[in-house]
């Protein structure tokens, strides 16, 4: 490997086995985006491509938390021919697909699974930088030709962009014709836990656990190690997981992301997450096992010396330099990692646990485990107009100055406006407002007594670069309040004598109302009468509540 420039953007060059490959990277990704424009970098990632059709070479875009790159495999003019056009398209992007594009975008989340990555990062992040990758594309409708000019002007310069390609020589003809700016850094990850290790519950069946910790050549070791480690408890051992497996994902800022799962039977997975935990504090307290860390960097060793000879360490290269960390040779590399001790291990144990999070199987609690609860809620409501509920007794919307909350029972979830990640507002009132700490709030005018008269005031306090206008919703897709359960009809028998004594007592208790009522007319002691008549009156009610009751039990079901 060699490093070169090509018009200005730096470029590694190395030949390798197989055919030739080649890719541009962009400093730019999910993670520089807001909920509130959440797509705009892989609708330019679509556009851009959108010229080279259906062609005889493979060829691809990728975007990612952190960088979009375009990669392609073919002949030295097919390279050339590529990257040349990606650059041409990213000058002039075809603006009348945009629509097109949007479409297929949607259609291309539709037909995706969410995954367990996606819980994790919405709990660690919230709804900002890297919690973005847990959401939908909301911003799409938002998003118009200005605002992807500007994005690309912004981005996808020739300062924010590295090249690398798998040949001997850069392909005759290739041009970088991208406009000028500085590199963009990558956005510090947020987090929407007030303190870690912390843990949720979640509601599938598996264990899932993830932590930050430096990227160096001790945590990846670490990674595979735990993963041994958990595979050979779990699984060989006592027959509690059949799939264990863990990720290592370095970040640019210097920091990375070890991710660690196992899946369970439903009768297994207080016995899966009670294996798990123990197994983190196992290396934490130095029970390493050498032997694992022994064969681990042996398989790291051998990875790295394999991708060096098909080329497949360029692109990482190209990612440090498009990032501006240090180049560093295969020998440089493989002797950090061989350098890595079980001691260095235990370290890195301890700083994984000290910045964890913990997803539970459905149904599991980690309360036992010392960790702190992640949070469900918000602290407090906002002051202001509250709106009952018409499908819940117990719940009410609160509209204020400084935010919106909804309260049920001692469940609070408040989306304050001076924090709001994106407000997705339907043309039927509906509206959903999103925190930058992942707590949203839903409105819906057709839930919440008078709440329609709120929308406008919600409306004008939320800025409008975090308003995202929606297409009309299908009328039956439109909520409204849930009826209660019907109750059946009950012929109890104390209803039957409710019936049988409260008919003739109301019937003998009018009579005496209209006897009373003649004497009062009389003037025969008109302030005992009148006493009398209070009781009797009273009394006539009484017991038409009770012939009420008793008609209800014979009238059939109920719904309220």
């Amino acid at each position: 490997m060699r490093q070169v420039e090509v018009d200005g953007v730096p470029a590694m060059i190395g030949a390798g086995a197989g055919p030739m490959h080649a890719g541009l990277v962009f400093r730019v990704g999910q993670a520089d985006e807001t909920l509130a424009r959440r797509g705009v970098t892989h609708l330019v990632e679509h556009l851009a491509l959108h010229s080279f059709g259906v062609a005889d070479h493979h060829y691809n875009g990728t975007t990612t938390p952190e960088f979009t790159y375009f990669h392609t495999q073919g002949t030295a003019e097919e390279i050339a021919v590529f990257l040349t056009g990606v650059c041409a398209s990213l000058r002039d992007l075809p603006m009348h697909r945009l629509e097109v594009e949007k479409e297929l975008l949607r259609t291309e989340y539709g037909g995706r699974q969410s995954g367990l990555a996606d819980s994790m990062a919405l709990w660690r992040y919230g709804a900002r930088d890297f919690g973005l990758t847990a959401y939908p594309e909301f911003g799409l409708p938002a998003i118009g030709p200005e605002e992807l000019r500007a994005w690309v002007a912004t981005y996808f310069t020739r300062g924010n962009a590295a090249l690398w390609i798998a040949a001997d020589e850069i392909p005759p003809g290739l041009r970088l014709d991208l406009p000028d700016g500085p590199r963009r850094p990558v956005p510090r990850p947020s987090s929407a836990l007030p303190r870690t290790p912390a843990w949720f519950r979640g509601s599938a069946g598996s264990v899932v656990w993830d932590a930050v910790v430096p990227r160096a050549a001790a945590s990846g070791v670490f990674t595979g190690v735990l993963e041994r480690a958990l595979m050979r408890s779990l699984r060989q051992e006592q027959g509690l997981s059949y799939s264990v497996n863990t990720d290592y994902d370095p970040r640019t800022d210097g920091s990375a992301l070890i991710t660690a799962a196992a899946d369970a039977l439903p009768e297994k997975r207080g016995a899966v997450l009670g294996g798990f935990v123990d197994g983190l504090a196992a290396l934490r307290y130095g029970r390493v096992d050498e032997k694992d860390v022994a064969t681990v960097i042996g398989h790291r060793c051998d990875e790295l010396t394999q991708a060096e000879e098909r080329g497949g360490r360029l692109p990482g290269q190209a990612l440090n330099l498009v990032s501006g960390r240090p180049i560093e040779t295969l020998d440089e590399i493989v002797a950090g990692i061989r350098a890595v001790t079980p001691d260095a291990l235990t370290e890195v144990a301890a700083e994984a646990w000290s910045t964890g999070l913990l997803m539970t199987p459905a149904g599991r609690s980690a309360d036992w485990t010392g960790l702190a609860p992640a949070p469900t809620g918000s602290h407090a409501a906002v002051q202001g107009h509250t709106h009952r509920s018409l499908e819940t007794p117990a719940a009410r919307l609160i509209v204020g100055e400084e935010g919106v909350s909804v309260v049920e029972d001692t469940d609070v979830a408040t989306v304050r406006f001076d924090t709001i990640a994106a407000m997705l507002a339907w043309p039927d009132g509906g509206r959903l407002l999103i925190g930058a700490d992942g707590i949203s709030v839903r409105v819906e005018p057709t839930l919440y007594a008078g709440s329609a008269a709120a929308i406008p005031a919600i409306d004008a306090r939320v800025h409008p670069a975090a308003r995202v206008y929606q297409r009309p919703r299908d009328p039956q897709s439109i909520p409204v309040p849930e009826k209660r359960a019907a109750t059946p009809a009950t012929s109890s028998p104390g209803r039957i004598i409710a019936l049988v004594l409260g008919i003739p007592a109301a019937l003998g208790l009018l009579i005496l109302d209209l006897i009373v009522v003649v004497a009062v007319a009389s003037g025969e002691e008109t302030a005992i009468l009148i006493v009398l008549l209070l009781i009797c009156l009273g009394a006539t009610a009484g017991a038409g509540f009770l012939v009420r009751w008793g008609v209800q039990g014979l009238r059939g079901p109920r719904t309220g």
